[in-house]
């Protein structure tokens, strides 16, 4: 409806400058003035061949009357206001139309279109209440899962990238990902004073995407980072219009990220030959791409089921047991709460995502098959440490593809009867019977549970502090 808007100011600034009123367009075209005055509303659109014939009598080429610019700063409001009035926001206010009539002045106009685009601008960077927060994320992990955690789209985009730059096999290198840049526009540039909120920021202006230092630890971190940031001009993301699209997005740069740093054909090559030996191992995997365990982890849930006829799951669980991450399409029945929502629920006891820290040694994956009311599943754990606490990273599928990978042989066997509350979470009988009622704690409180969501054009990222970054190193 823009473009119609568009296209029919640029037909009345025209016809205007020729110097012609409707009806004496109209007699030339062979058409009404009424139905002129449609199309120069927006209100209908005309055949090319019209254009031709109206382009030819006010002395223009078609080229002028298609271009995507409003002809004036006048007809830019114009336009600008009949999109903002057309759009969900103000029609919820249940207030009246404001027509740019000729006796509405310029000024008039402009402060108008003001406030419609500040209210706007409130209503994106409203904080997000928790339900909406977490019905959108229960929204994309069910989207996902409908297509396996599989997203063709982003995996045939990112090949032909990492083709063009000369990447053949093995870990993408830093140079790799700097020339990707540059073949897009985009130089990388690492500072020390990025924006405290930010993970990186891209000067779309100058061509540039400022990276934390070099020298910091975790060359992957680096590389995916990079990537996330081009992953946003290269799959065409536009400002965040809601809680949402900003997880959407999220999820698009991670996977086209993983994508670039473990390619599809190299990874399916590798993983399919790891099958044929029945020695298929996250860690594996991991070292052969230099990425981190989850990024493996998640990587190979991308691909089992579409190039290794695999169903999975895959869990990452904080060391109090709560889900921080997790997918399946394998039939496991993770913890949700009323809404579907995953995150912050408790894993059972028995499950190999929390037996795995009761290990003295943690540097090898913890193998475990686990008898569930679903059926038995065999998992793979690996435990990691972040700069505040200790998390397990697993993957698993069900019994009868265990015989596909590495550790399938342990005789570690658990029974999970969650989410019935006697399985683990119900204190045995004698131990109610000695404590009920002689016990008193103080809970630790999560600093993350009172936090609003994170606010903002780019939620979480401070827009002064941003602007006043990219001008500091303009």
């Amino acid at each position: 409806m823009s473009d119609l808007a568009t296209l029919g100011q640029r037909i009345r600034h025209f016809r205007t400058r020729a110097g012609l009123t409707l009806d004496q367009l109209g007699a030339s075209v062979g058409l009404s003035s009424s139905q002129l005055s449609l199309m120069e509303n927006g209100k209908r659109e005309p055949r090319i061949t019209l254009l031709g014939r109206v382009a030819e009598a006010c002395g223009v080429e078609v080229a002028d009357l298609l271009s995507a610019d409003p002809p004036t700063e006048r007809a830019a409001l114009e336009v600008r206001l009949d999109q903002l009035q057309a759009g969900p926001l103000y029609g919820s206010l249940g207030l009246p139309r404001v027509r740019a009539t000729r006796g509405l002045t310029d000024d008039a106009l402009r402060s108008i279109v003001g406030l419609h685009d500040e209210l706007a601008r409130r209503s994106r960077q409203a904080i997000a209440t928790p339900e909406e927060a977490r019905r959108a994320n229960t929204e994309l992990r069910q989207f996902m899962r409908g297509r396996n955690n599989h997203l063709p789209d982003i995996e045939t985009i990112a090949q032909k990238l990492v083709s063009d730059v000369g990447h053949v096999g093995g870990a993408i290198t830093h140079r790799s990902v700097s020339r990707l840049a540059e073949k897009l526009g985009f130089e990388l540039v690492h500072v020390h004073d990025l924006p405290h909120s930010a993970r990186s920021v891209t000067d779309l202006e100058n061509g540039r995407i400022y990276l934390p230092p070099a020298s910091i630890p975790g060359g992957h971190g680096l590389r995916s980072m990079a990537l996330q940031a081009i992953a946003h001009r290269v799959l065409g993301h536009t400002e965040p219009a809601s809680y949402a699209e900003f997880l959407q997005q999220r999820l698009e740069i991670n996977y086209f990220a993983a994508a670039c740093l473990m390619p599809l054909k190299q990874s399916v090559d590798f993983l399919t030959a790891a099958k044929a030996h029945r020695n298929i191992a996250v860690e594996d995997f991991r070292d052969a791409f230099g990425v981190t365990h989850e990024a493996a982890a998640l990587r190979f849930t991308n691909l089992a089921t579409p190039y290794l006829g695999i169903t999975a799951h895959f869990l990452r669980v904080g060391d109090d047991g709560a889900v921080y991450k997790a997918y399946e399409n394998d039939g496991l029945r993770l913890p949700v709460d009323i809404t579907g929502s995953i995150e912050g629920q408790l894993v059972c006891r028995r499950w190999s995502a929390r037996q795995a820290f009761d290990r003295i040694n943690r540097t090898t994956e913890y193998y475990q098959y686990t008898d569930t009311p679903e059926g038995t599943f065999w998992d793979s754990t690996q435990i990691g440490t972040s700069s505040s606490d200790e998390f397990s990273i697993s993957v698993g599928v069900p019994f009868a593809d265990a015989r596909w990978f590495r550790g399938r042989e342990t005789e570690v066997r658990r029974e999970s009867r969650c989410p019935d509350v006697a399985c683990c979470k119900t204190p045995a009988a004698e131990l109610s019977a000695r404590w009920a009622g002689k016990a008193w704690t103080s809970a630790r409180l999560h600093a993350h549970i009172l936090a609003p969501l994170p606010s903002g054009t780019f939620p979480g990222v401070d827009d002064q502090e941003l602007y006043s970054f990219l001008e500091a190193h303009a």
